[in-house]
């Protein structure tokens, strides 16, 4: 039932377990200050869901959008948005408002974060046949999606989206270079090894007669990270971050990827030493026929050429696989919540995912599954020709310092870069990653 105690094992909760869960994840402090306005969200009347996002800019209007759209779907109730600051201050000032009691009733937070939230108490599991209720079921999403959810057998998360990390291109010197089937759409075999994968990019820079392929890593925070990990899920290699450590790895694939990431970069198929926005630049200004980027930079793409499509990232390794993260709802922990508040939380939520249609529009694939297989969604292009990622996604390994915006995700990608920018070899990268990672897994727990 909904308002259920929390499971035994949950009574050591405090502030000081919630900061340390975040700060292991590679939050600051805010101090006693960021919650200043916490109290607040218990003090409103009970037709009112608040929930907390990071969602600013053309996302921030289109979740508007969603709310008002799913009125029909949840009479009487209202929600009322507090959006905060992406990132670091995010997830800090949710592990320590959810550690006092102070939080939302809801919250939007990365899937890959979940691991550092639900073992310690600071978020509370979903009523899954109170869902249901309102028709929203475990059916109604991917599997690949769904099962991260899970802690102890509870659902902990319900998914928004998937953002998948896929690529774009240039309908015309894509069919140009060859590349194109008979529908328009990628043909992916022409991608289906590291040599015909760089053999298309020498193709398509000789189409645009610049540049194949963009791809942008300079000094960012993850671009290095999530090519690399969906390549090596590619290759059916073990990546196993158990507690305490070491890693469970394997080396030679780990080279093998770094290897054809570096051939990638080398200036002859991609522009070398591209950072995120000149990478961003260099394909929307059709310097290059492709770029290998999330999704969520969809309606940019759009805007400098309305002609653009998309594709699932192609299967380079043999193993269908894509990097991808997912924005999910999730419930701060209550000590006593209210049966009928929570009630009506389950019904808001049910009725934004309903509305999906509209967040689909940002590029973001719907994770509620109904909405992609209308006819509505069949004709947004590009959006339905990548939808198949879904089906393939793998997210972050599950441990509590791993996921967006994490100091993990920071450190890996500097090793790779000195890697694709820098000489550095590929099985010493290799191995640097390895002993990153490892000093990771000797932190204990927050769990």
């Amino acid at each position: 039932m909904t308002g259920s105690p929390a499971p035994a094992h949950r009574s050591g909760f405090t502030r000081r377990r919630a900061l340390t869960t975040a700060l292991g994840a590679g939050a600051a402090v805010l101090g006693t200050g960021a919650l200043s306005g916490c109290g607040s969200a218990l003090a409103s009347d009970d037709s009112t869901v608040r929930l907390w996002d990071l969602f600013q800019g053309a996302d921030g209007g289109l979740l508007n959008d969603m709310v008002s759209a799913a009125r029909p779907d949840m009479p009487g109730t209202k929600i009322e948005r507090t959006v905060l600051e992406w990132g670091t201050p995010y997830y800090t000032k949710l592990a320590m408002a959810s550690a006092g009691g102070r939080g939302p009733d809801v919250a939007a937070t990365h899937l890959s974060r979940l691991a550092g939230y639900a073992p310690t108490g600071l978020i509370d599991p979903w009523d899954l046949d109170l869902l249901a209720e309102f028709g929203v079921r475990k059916s109604d999403f991917a599997e690949a999606v769904w099962s991260r959810t899970l802690f102890e057998g509870k659902t902990y998360a319900i998914p928004l989206d998937t953002h998948p990390f896929i690529v774009f291109f240039d309908p015309k010197p894509t069919k140009k270079a060859g590349l194109l089937k008979a529908d328009g759409t990628l043909d992916t075999d022409a991608f289906s090894s590291p040599d015909r994968f760089l053999d298309a990019g020498r193709e398509l820079a000789k189409a645009t007669g610049k540049q194949g392929i963009a791809y942008g890593y300079v000094n960012d925070t993850a671009q290095g990270w999530r090519l690399f990990f969906g390549l090596y899920r590619q290759t059916g290699g073990t990546f196993k971050l158990p507690e305490g450590g070491p890693a469970e790895v394997d080396l030679d694939r780990m080279t093998e990827v770094i290897a054809f990431m570096t051939k990638l970069t080398d200036g002859k198929v991609n522009p070398k030493g591209l950072n995120y926005e000149s990478a961003v630049a260099a394909f929307a200004n059709k310097q290059t026929a492709m770029i290998l980027n999330g999704e969520w930079e969809l309606n940019t793409f759009k805007e400098a050429n309305k002609d653009v499509s998309a594709a699932p990232f192609p299967t380079v390794f043999g193993t269908p696989a894509v990097y991808a993260d997912a924005h999910s709802f999730v419930l701060p922990h209550r000590d006593n919540p209210d049966p009928e508040h929570r009630r009506r939380t389950h019904q808001a939520v049910a009725a934004l995912l309903k509305a999906g249609q509209i967040w689909a529009t940002a590029g973001h694939i719907p994770a509620y599954e109904p909405i992609t297989r209308t006819k509505k969604y069949a004709d947004l292009l590009p959006q339905a020709h990548y939808k198949a990622a879904a089906e393939d996604v793998v997210l972050d390994p599950a441990a509590w310092f791993v996921g967006a915006g994490s100091d993990f995700q920071n450190s890996v990608s500097q090793v790779l870069q000195q890697a694709l920018l820098n000489g550095l070899a590929p099985d010493r990268a290799a191995r640097a990653m390895v002993r990153r990672i490892n000093t990771f897994l000797s932190k204990p727990s927050p769990a």
